[in-house]
């Protein structure tokens, strides 16, 4: 029979009952930092969104969508992005297969994610000393006689497109070598004792395995192509075809000092991106989802 006079548990252990333990209180700090980095920001543009210059609740939106100047970004940005993502993945698949059976896989892995340190405004400054009118590679066209004129790889749609390959590679073979690296050899050997050919392996077990991961990489390949900013402006035409949604929103905000416009161009791109990762990530869950290890289950 329980004393009626028992004094009620120390607030150690109140807490604990509810699953906030000392060890759980430890990732408060870093809660608190993503509320006030990321969550506090996108809410208050999301709120600065409905409140423009004219008065109007809707105002910024129907803007954008009824100027072909503005909405004409969107298209512009995913000609860039998606393209990017999928070569880069294309390319990044057999580079990492091959990669993961070499046994100097550490340096020709350092040399591949080397871009990664040089930054974006360094490989375009890089770009426009290599590709430019006067650029090595074009003196080296020329005088092998490929073209009489110098090449336009730079100021385009090209020049940007490039420069997303370079920066955006590295990432993406990082992530599917990690992915492929992580299926357990043991069933690919498996199937090779039973008489299945490469492409079969590849098919039927390694690629089934390889793509819930790929789907993640597609995702966040894409968010970093999409994002795209001063490639497109150091190496593009940003009045032209290369006029991403990022230029939209930094003229709204730095040139026409309308940050609620602004706010509203971020939120529309924001969306853009969610509806590109829901579906990826839709496609992803159609393939197989489970241990990608050969223990015992």
């Amino acid at each position: 029979m329980n004393d009626a006079h028992t004094p009620p548990p120390a607030l150690g252990m109140r807490l604990a009952a509810m699953g906030l333990d000392a060890v759980t209180l430890l990732v408060l700090p870093a809660a608190l930092l993503i509320v006030a980095l990321f969550v506090y920001p996108f809410l208050y543009g999301l709120w600065l969104s409905f409140h423009p210059k004219d008065g109007s609740t809707f105002g910024n939106y129907v803007k954008f969508f009824s100027d072909p100047f503005l909405y004409g970004t969107i298209g512009k940005t995913l000609w860039l992005a998606l393209p990017v993502t999928v070569l880069n993945l294309l390319l990044a698949i057999p580079i990492a297969f091959r990669v993961r059976r070499m046994r100097n896989q550490r340096i020709l892995t350092t040399i591949l994610v080397l871009p990664i340190t040089l930054g974006t405004v360094l490989v375009a400054e890089g770009m426009l000393n290599y590709f430019g009118p006067q650029g090595w590679f074009n003196r080296a066209v020329m005088t092998l006689g490929l073209s009489s004129t110098p090449l336009k790889l730079v100021h385009n749609y090209t020049g940007v497109f490039i420069s997303l390959v370079i920066t955006g590679f590295p990432f993406t073979f990082l992530l599917v070598l990690s992915y492929l690296t992580g299926i357990d050899p043991v069933l690919e050997q498996a199937a090779a004792t039973l008489g299945a050919k490469t492409a079969a392996r590849f098919r039927h077990i390694l690629l089934p395995l390889l793509v819930p991961g790929l789907g993640v990489t597609f995702c966040l390949g894409f968010v970093q192509a999409f994002s795209v900013f001063p490639s497109a402006v150091l190496l593009g035409a940003p009045a032209g075809p290369t006029r991403v949604i990022s230029i939209a929103a930094y003229e709204a905000a730095f040139e026409h000092y309308d940050y609620s416009l602004a706010s509203a161009i971020a939120m529309v791109m924001a969306l853009v991106l969610l509806v590109i990762v829901v579906a990826a990530l839709s496609v992803r869950n159609l393939f197989y989802r489970g241990p990608a290890s050969g223990g015992k289950g």
